[in-house]
């Protein structure tokens, strides 16, 4: 599945940025987590607005997967996204697992003294998005969860040889590339694209088959069921990654849970985020709404 995810990244790289410079992208700062580690925030959008965490795909950044979404509902919410572990400028950990990412969502709400807040995912996030309600139910208020399923994978050992194989092809290919300096990161008035792929690169592709060792072991399904926060799932109706049919078992499971779709594919949140950003922003009102009166959806 990896080697999937990596050449829709690389096509989005590849064909997708604006030629606009990168202007309405916010600027963000590297958080102390106590007892975990440094994370780039970005915290953006009125103080008194409703909270929502923008939370990433796989080989991105937050910045990466988000920014054509984030100005587009900054003026009614308060959009927090954080680089996960092991990508671009997220915690440093021996190992990687979707649980200790989901511990880290909430590491970085108790530091912006954030109490509850929607969790929204775009594929790996999408996972991580789950974990953080099932770890930390009373945090979340609401899921809107974007191409993504209860799985990621099977522990098929092909796939992680797959995987593994397509690390160690690209390791020498990543040395070779000039180590991305964090003041190229953070400036934002280059061309989009220039932009993008320093985002791209900040990523260790070295990790892929620890990645997806981390996108194998979860799996909701036995637990869907207990979700009892309004959630929405946008499905990418084009989709060969997670396949509209994986995302469908997201709405069998969960209560209540309303469907929103877009007509693209796995990388629709920057490929096709003029179609993306629609029903996104209308699943998010959705949830905000019947998160702000404490009852789910109607399904």
């Amino acid at each position: 599945m990896i080697p999937e995810f990596l050449n829709g990244a690389a096509r989005a790289v590849r064909h997708v940025f604006s030629p606009h410079p990168a202007t309405d992208i916010p600027e963000g700062q590297v958080l102390d987590l106590p007892g975990r580690g440094r994370a780039f925030v970005t915290d953006s959008g009125p103080r008194d607005a409703p909270a929502v965490f923008l939370l990433h795909s796989v080989l991105t950044t937050g910045l990466l997967c988000w920014y054509p979404t984030i100005p587009a509902i900054n003026d009614s919410y308060r959009v927090i996204t954080l680089d996960a572990r092991w990508h671009g400028r997220g915690i440093e950990s021996e190992t990687f697992d979707l649980r200790d990412c989901a511990d880290d969502v909430v590491a970085v709400a108790d530091v912006l003294g954030i109490d509850r807040f929607v969790a929204a995912g775009f594929s790996m996030g999408g996972g991580i998005a789950q974990l953080t309600w099932r770890r930390h139910p009373e945090r979340v208020s609401g899921l809107v969860l974007c191409s993504t399923g209860p799985f990621f994978s099977t522990n098929d050992p092909r796939h992680r040889r797959s995987s593994e194989r397509t690390g160690r092809i690209l390791t020498p290919l990543y040395r070779l590339l000039p180590r991305v300096s964090e003041k190229s990161l953070n400036k934002t008035t280059s061309h989009t694209s220039v932009w993008a792929l320093r985002q791209f690169f900040s990523t260790p592709l070295s990790h892929l088959g620890e990645f997806g060792n981390g996108l194998g072991q979860f799996d909701s399904r036995s637990w869907l069921n207990e979700i009892d926060v309004p959630t929405a799932v946008v499905v990418s109706t084009r989709d060969r990654v997670v396949e509209p049919e994986r995302q469908q078992l997201l709405l069998d499971g969960i209560p209540g849970s309303q469907r929103f779709e877009v007509d693209g594919g796995h990388a629709c949140c920057v490929l096709g985020a003029r179609f993306f950003i629609p029903p996104f922003t209308e699943a998010l009102d959705a949830v905000s709404s019947h998160a702000a009166v404490g009852v789910p959806p109607a399904g």
